[in-house]
């Protein structure tokens, strides 16, 4: 008989076909009274595929008291209860490395339409005001100074990228790193010593708001803000009432604090980019991740390593 696995949002189809085949699998977000399915098949789950923006919370968890493994399709894993799964002894793995092009890419991506204005850009076409008169002139890219949040792997996917750019580049991390960039001790440090900000770190409790106000009144009137990492690292109410008093001069951002709630004043602001969380979505990446969900997954009820292990 094939073990229970709850599935928490939609993958790619030929991700939930192979699913299908190892796993009784149920569609946690097509459930509607859950209570109920946790009563008559809760002790029959024994794996959860969750992304690394849902995680799994403590009480889903406890609920399903032989869960062996949490595979969470994405790089984040402050979702999940690491804590629990130590204590009650179920595996957690994630995908890291097969998405950092990707949210790189999207990080120089979403600098580029917010000092060159793509998006207002765009309407300004459409909207016809192109015939009235020449677009206001915007920001050059090259040769700015970028400060990087997060040295990890994604964020020396980014430095490296920069590079192209001739790129005056900074960063903050827990610690220095063998690289020729100019190392700050605090996030104020570092937006003090640049005009564009670009968070790349790993959400904890400890990075929680650690993009503050006086990080951004440090980052200033000239500055911009780039969040490709987790909503959570920015005190969203901070960054909107600096931007609406032109504390800031824009931002792009793929990450919010309550997602998919964005606050209403940012979409107003025509220098604020926004992207509904798509770092990692992309065709390529997507599969590449799925299939080392599956890799986990099988590794664990083979009895073998685990390729990614959290926990």
């Amino acid at each position: 008989m094939k073990h229970g696995l709850i599935q928490t949002y939609p993958l790619q189809p030929r991700i939930e076909a192979e699913l299908q085949k190892r796993f009784r699998v149920h569609r946690w977000y097509e459930i509607s009274d859950k209570q109920a399915f946790l009563q008559e098949e809760g002790e029959t789950v024994r794996a959860i595929v969750t992304g690394g923006h849902l995680g799994v919370s403590r009480d889903l968890a406890d609920a399903l008291p032989n869960l062996e493994i949490v595979a969470i399709n994405g790089v984040g894993f402050d979702k999940v209860d690491l804590a629990q799964a130590r204590e009650r002894g179920f595996r957690v793995t994630n995908t890291p490395d097969v998405l950092t092009e990707d949210v790189a890419d999207l990080a120089i991506g979403l600098s580029i339409a917010a000092l060159r204005q793509l998006v207002p850009a765009d309407h300004y076409v459409r909207s016809g005001q192109w015939q009235k008169a020449e677009m206001p002139l915007t920001s050059k890219v090259s040769r700015r100074r970028f400060g990087i949040y997060g040295l990890g792997r994604i964020g020396k996917s980014i430095a490296s990228r920069l590079e192209a750019f001739n790129a005056e580049i900074s960063y903050c991390s827990r610690r220095k790193h063998d690289v020729p960039y100019a190392y700050h001790a605090t996030p104020v440090a570092l937006a003090e010593s640049c005009d564009v900000m670009i968070i790349a770190a790993a959400a904890t409790p400890e990075t929680r708001h650690v993009i503050n106000k006086p990080v951004l009144e440090a980052l200033g009137p000239g500055g911009i803000l780039v969040n490709v990492a987790r909503g959570s690292l920015v005190d969203e109410a901070a960054l909107v009432e600096i931007l609406s008093a032109g504390g800031l001069r824009g931002a792009a951002l793929d990450v919010f604090e309550n997602e998919p709630n964005v606050p209403e004043t940012l979409l107003t602001m025509p220098n604020v980019t926004l992207a509904p969380h798509v770092g990692a979505a992309t065709e390529e990446t997507r599969a590449q991740m799925g299939k080392l969900v599956l890799a986990n997954l099988d590794a664990h009820f083979a009895g073998t390593d685990l390729p990614t292990p959290v926990v």
